[in-house]
């Protein structure tokens, strides 16, 4: 073989070991550049994944504070008292209180099949025998704090409603009338009881003359 020859073979022979390289290199790259992606591409999941759990956990976190705020403590799952579960009865004077002004009680009793609860303050006024409330009605008197009352059916819980002595009133100022029903309102309710109430006030609309207490446990033993 001439020298040329063997100049030519060499030559063919470095430009192939030289294109081999090249492409190894290139195959090499790519392979790096998916595992690349594809590790980017198991870290976003992963990431992703993790921002949805986190996600879920605040969520549910929030509907459990917004379900325990609106209602009272192991009370879930039982209903408010309504009108329609109740039997709303007054009874006499509770005695004692401050100078020109005497108490009663206002029992409500659960006539309904099922537990309900009641809580805080029910809305109470006089009215006349056509139903006209006479006076303002009562104010809400804070001497005991608010708690839930859970009554089973035939149970009975009461409110303390003080009135003031319409004699302390001059005749001008008072202009004295009686009543003839006591309205009642149970906690939170929109519908109210009204029951028979013949009591001695001030038909100026200017005068306080009842206040209410919260609902407590127990029946009166006032007659």
């Amino acid at each position: 073989m001439t020298p040329t020859a063997n100049f030519r073979r060499a030559s063919l022979t470095g430009a192939t070991l030289a294109v081999a390289a090249v492409l190894a290199t290139g195959c090499n790259s790519s392979s790096s550049s998916s595992s690349a992606a594809a590790g980017a591409s198991t870290t976003a999941a992963a990431t992703s994944s993790t921002a949805a759990a986190a996600s879920g956990t605040t969520a549910a976190a929030g509907s459990g504070n917004g379900a325990a705020a609106s209602t009272p403590a192991g009370q879930a799952g039982v209903a408010e008292c309504t009108a329609a579960d109740l039997k709303i009865a007054p009874k006499g004077s509770a005695g004692g209180g401050t100078a020109g002004s005497y108490y009663s009680f206002i029992d409500f009793t659960n006539t309904s099949s099922a537990s309900c609860t009641l809580y805080g303050y029910p809305g109470v006024s006089l009215t006349a025998a056509s139903g006209a409330q006479i006076g303002p009605a009562a104010t809400r008197d804070a001497t005991t704090a608010a708690a839930t009352v859970t009554l089973a059916p035939g149970a009975t819980a009461n409110a303390v409603l003080r009135m003031t002595d319409p004699t302390v009133y001059a005749t001008s100022q008072c202009k004295p009338t009686t009543s003839s029903y006591l309205k009642v309102y149970p906690p939170n309710q929109t519908t109210p009881v009204q029951v028979s109430f013949k009591e001695d006030t001030c038909a100026n609309s200017s005068i306080k003359m009842l206040s209410i207490r919260v609902i407590t446990a127990g029946a009166t033993s006032a007659s």
